[in-house]
């Protein structure tokens, strides 16, 4: 076993919404093991300055990309600059997301239609115009922020769950159709994880504590539990995974039975019947 067992030296990785604080924690694991580094985010200042810094920290080749995921001519322009740079992509990571509350009655076209796009379609156009260039190549794997809300409706939220269970589909006909080109493509589903999308929801403690009582493992989850489920399937180490879904939840999704109430608790009632 080599001592940098994921191999992702010098591997080409696209990261969408990589100043966000998901996107810049993957960019940071995957630089940390050496990959390079390709950066995909709208504001130029914030993407050019995250890619200094890992170029700075971790001594690797980096790039930053000015790119609108819901525009086709932005995301052709990242493709071709990414391919005059390096030559190829070996990986692809969709992080860029949006979050919208509205009870579907008070939902409009106008909201539900920006959370699709950023969420869905422009998940489709770099997964799309990345993978002609994988298919050319004959390899790539891609990788796709979901969520557990995908297969759960997250009630006041519509538009965010339908998007990401479009997104779910999406990642498995990319894994039936594109798998005879070497072309892997496996959706992480977090939830009760800690981002700096969802910070707002931990500022009361009590909100923090009672999250924590419906996981297995009595946490909140991190960033860096993303990212490292990001390593994983990023690399050769994970070859044989395709079209499937990883949930990054702590267990949330085993403990409904235990939400259930019995006389004088759940354990207390195994103990005494």
């Amino acid at each position: 076993m080599t001592a940098d067992w994921l191999e992702l030296k010098d591997k080409v990785c696209v990261v969408t919404g990589a100043i966000g604080g998901m996107g810049a924690k993957i960019c940071e694991a995957l630089a940390a093991h050496q990959a390079t580094v390709v950066a995909l985010d709208q504001d130029p200042d914030k993407t050019a300055e995250l890619v200094t810094k890992l170029m700075n920290d971790d001594h690797i080749a980096a790039l930053a990309i000015n790119c609108d995921v819901t525009k086709e001519s932005s995301v052709q322009q990242a493709v071709q600059q990414v391919q005059a740079t390096f030559g190829r992509v070996d990986v692809v990571i969709n992080t860029a997301g949006i979050l919208k509350f509205d009870p579907l009655e008070d939902l409009d076209y106008a909201t539900w239609k920006q959370v699709l796009d950023v969420n869905l379609n422009g998940y489709y156009l770099i997964t799309h115009e990345f993978g002609k260039l994988m298919i050319q190549q004959k390899h790539g794997t891609f990788v796709h922020i979901s969520t557990v809300a995908s297969d759960i409706p997250e009630t006041y939220s519509g538009a965010y769950s339908t998007s990401k269970a479009g997104v779910n589909m999406l990642s498995k006909q990319v894994a039936a159709e594109w798998g005879m080109f070497g072309i892997r493509s496996n959706v992480l589903e977090p939830c009760l994880v800690k981002t700096p999308m969802s910070a707002a929801f931990y500022a009361d403690p009590a909100v923090e504590n009672g999250r924590k009582a419906l996981t297995a493992s009595k946490r909140i989850g991190t960033t860096d539990d993303i990212a490292n489920a990001i390593l994983f399937l990023a690399s050769d180490r994970s070859s044989y995974v395709n079209a499937t879904s990883l949930a990054i939840d702590g267990g949330f999704s085993v403990m409904m039975q235990n939400q259930i109430p019995k006389p004088g608790g759940r354990r207390g009632f195994a103990e005494t019947h």
